[in-house]
């Protein structure tokens, strides 16, 4: 690449832009006027040659980057005059639907639609981010409909609605092969920045708030909706690959990249801003990018919600309706998802339920490989979007929940999310809150927590504290998520993790089978080391010596002490009543457990006059008595080993009948999402897609707190 052109007049486009002689390139200086009426004063015509001139140009050019943010400027200025956003944005919609209608596309109009997206793109973004009002005006979408050119747009389409008609009839309707996979690519890093005037709202969506795009997006025909929904899918699963030897319109012939590339010197950049790119500097780095970039725009999609005003008229049509799952007549209203939707009644392909039952479906349902999809996630877990999608789909899929049930190779799926727990401290809060929640989901089902102890895994080799040969995955689930209940103790102490970890633990109890020995030592301390923390807790409220001066302050710290006090008393009973489940229902099965609360009985001492916790301690003791008078009877020779102890353990457990032991209601916790989700998931994804690379202006962000500064922008991205 060339260095950097010197700097036009901007305010002045010039009357006739000129390209090359025919067939020949573009000279540099006539693709200089070209951009220079793109964001000049004169308005052009939809219907003028100026726009496949303009579509046609090889973006190679390199401008500096002030440069740039002055064409940005000027173009948004102009943009109420000339309506160049419309324009460009419709003439993107007419590429797509030639390239739709017909097998065989040119190049040319190929090349028209990435560049119409790219440029589009680019210059959206910057009056997104620098917009004044929270309606948009600065799009300046409402043009002139008596214009030539425009008998294509419907008489009841908005512009927003054409353009995302056409963005997702495409991205549905074609698929993803090597020669089309660049403009997949450009269409959804398009969908990415018309969503984003979402990090301008805050993060309680309100009647008042304005999203062009993305609402004008939920109102497409439910056939859309659902090619659209599976094609992101698919391409998810299928993380369609872009050839070695490919070649990209806006990539140079060499293979080098050109304009996609993000330039790290702040001294140079582009014809454009690539700023807003999820590409890395290479070709082959962008493969596996048309997958994420699906996944990102599938989870926005999915999570987003639409709130009603109360004196609105609700839409009667069946695409956007009312969401009127809730009975308190405060909450918001919101209209009804239909991507959301869309993926919640998604149909394994090999198997739909719908035609044995004969329960036709009055609208187009999404249908792919349920197999794919489930090892798809068993290989991109590690990835946090992944985690994401996972939750929404044994959330929300009731057939994809039931697969995942019913699999017998549950490590495919729970392994990395193990491996992830067991890592948590390199995790964020809300992938560690994902990761347990999708457990404690799973964890509902009887089948499932008898499935992961039959399943025996010959090694763990991320598990470094000790060597796992042999063990179950149920053993394995009990080690890590007692792990992470005193990783939380020590470093985030969030009483909400604590209490998924237990309610995961409570649902197993019944069903462990041949608990390890490793998994009921774990167990056995872990009431140890939350009793400690209790007795800790109780000695200090008791403790007259720490008088405050402040009778407020006092008031205030024993009312804290009083509410943690009270914390752990519940954790320390969840736990009882784990080790008591286990020993209630499945003795004879575990060993092990029997072993450990033996080697530590002196651990329930305390507590065994407790109001809280002595009539549970009753079947502890009951345990205790039954197995120390049977040890006691054993004549020996010599020391007790682990080993013997372990045989008359195995004997003595044949013999166990229960008796005198106190039925209990087993412990079963389910999980509901709370009574707002929109305010916890809206922002987190598009946390997620801020992590990617997707650089957003700080200041024009609302949806949630930024700490971000230019910095820390993402290692290899440009920063603004």
């Amino acid at each position: 690449m060339g260095a950097a052109p010197s700097t036009p007049t901007l305010d002045v486009a010039p009357l006739t832009p000129r390209l090359g002689a025919a067939g020949a390139p573009p000279s540099p200086s006539a693709a200089e006027q070209m951009f220079a009426a793109l964001v000049g004063e004169k308005a052009y015509p939809i219907s003028s040659e100026f726009w496949n001139q303009l579509l046609e140009l090889p973006l190679t050019l390199q401008w500096p980057r002030d440069r740039v943010l002055q064409a940005c400027h000027a173009f948004a200025e102009n943009n109420y005059k000339t309506k160049h956003l419309a324009k460009i944005l419709i003439h993107l919609v007419c590429c797509l639907q030639e390239c739709t209608s017909t097998t065989s596309v040119s190049s040319v109009v190929y090349q028209r639609a990435i560049n119409a997206a790219y440029i589009s793109s680019i210059f959206l973004k910057f009056i997104i981010e620098n917009a004044k009002t929270d309606s948009w005006q600065e799009l300046c979408l409402d043009i002139d409909r008596s214009e030539k050119g425009l008998e294509k747009i419907p008489a009841e389409n908005t512009v927003e609605y054409f353009l995302m008609r056409g963005v997702l009839d495409y991205i549905g309707s074609v698929d993803v092969s090597p020669e089309l996979c660049y403009l997949h690519h450009e269409l959804l890093n398009l969908m990415l920045v018309l969503m984003s005037t979402q990090l301008c709202s805050g993060p309680s969506p309100e009647p008042k708030d304005v999203h062009p795009f993305i609402d004008a997006a939920m109102l497409q025909d439910s056939s859309i909706v659902a090619s659209v929904v599976q094609k992101l899918l698919l391409n998810f699963v299928t993380r369609p690959k872009i050839p070695l030897n490919a070649s990209h319109p806006v990539f140079s012939d060499d293979g080098r990249p050109g304009v996609l590339q993000r330039v790290g010197s702040a001294a140079a950049n582009f014809v454009l801003l690539p700023y807003y790119y999820l590409v890395s500097s290479t070709p082959e780095g962008a493969t596996s990018q048309l997958a994420d970039n699906s996944l990102l725009v599938l989870l926005i999609m999915i999570h987003y919600r639409k709130c009603i005003s109360t004196n609105e008229s609700i839409p009667t049509n069946n695409v956007y309706t009312m969401d009127s799952n809730t009975n308190d007549k405060d909450a918001p209203v919101f209209h009804d998802n239909p991507y959301c939707k869309a993926l919640n009644s998604a149909k394994d392909i090999q198997y739909d339920r719908a035609d044995v039952e004969g329960n036709a479906q009055d609208r187009p349902v999404v249908r792919l490989s349920f197999a794919s999809l489930f090892d798809a996630f068993g290989r991109c877990l590690n990835d946090e979007s992944s985690v994401l999608l996972l939750y929404s789909l044994v959330y929300g899929n009731c057939d994809f929940q039931e697969y995942v049930l019913v699999r017998t190779d549950l490590d495919t799926l729970l392994m990395p999310i193990l491996e992830m727990l067991y890592n948590a401290s390199r995790k964020t809060s809300n992938q560690i809150y994902m990761l347990l929640i999708i457990l404690l989901i799973l964890s509902q089902d009887s089948t499932f927590n008898a499935s992961v102890h039959q399943l025996v895994l010959p090694a763990v080799p991320w598990y470094h504290e000790r060597l796992m040969h042999q063990t179950s995955l149920g053993s394995l689930m009990v080690v890590i998520l007692i792990r992470t209940i005193k990783y939380n103790l020590s470093k985030l102490k969030d009483v909400y993790l604590h209490t998924n970890c237990l309610a995961i633990l409570a649902n197993m109890a019944p069903h462990v089978h041949r608990l390890s020995a490793y998994a009921s030592q774990r167990l056995v301390s872990l009431f140890d080391m939350l009793s400690r923390k209790y007795a800790k807790l109780a000695e200090l409220k008791n403790d007259k010596s720490l008088k405050v001066i402040y009778d407020q302050m006092e008031a205030d710290i024993a009312d804290d002490m009083s509410i943690e006090l009270h914390i752990y008393t519940d954790f320390l009973r969840i736990v009882l009543e784990i080790i008591i489940a286990i020993l209630t229902y499945a003795l004879p099965r575990n060993p092990e457990v029997v072993y450990a609360v033996l080697h530590r009985q002196e651990v329930f001492e305390p507590f065994k006059n407790h109001p809280r916790f002595s009539e549970l301690l009753e079947n502890i003791y009951t345990v205790l008595d039954f197995f120390n008078s049977r040890m006691d009877m054993q004549q020996l020779d010599g020391e007790w080993s682990v080993d013997k102890v372990l045989e008359v353990i195995n004997k003595t457990c044949r013999s166990w009948r229960g008796e005198g032991m106190k039925m209990f209601t087993q412990l079963r916790f389910t999980y509901e999402q709370e009574s707002h989700p929109e305010e916890f998931f809206i922002p987190y994804a598009w946390r997620l897609v801020l992590s990617r690379g997707f650089s957003f202006n700080p200041d024009a962000i609302n949806l949630f707190p930024v700490e971000i500064h230019l910095e820390e922008a993402p290692a290899g991205g440009q920063k603004v």
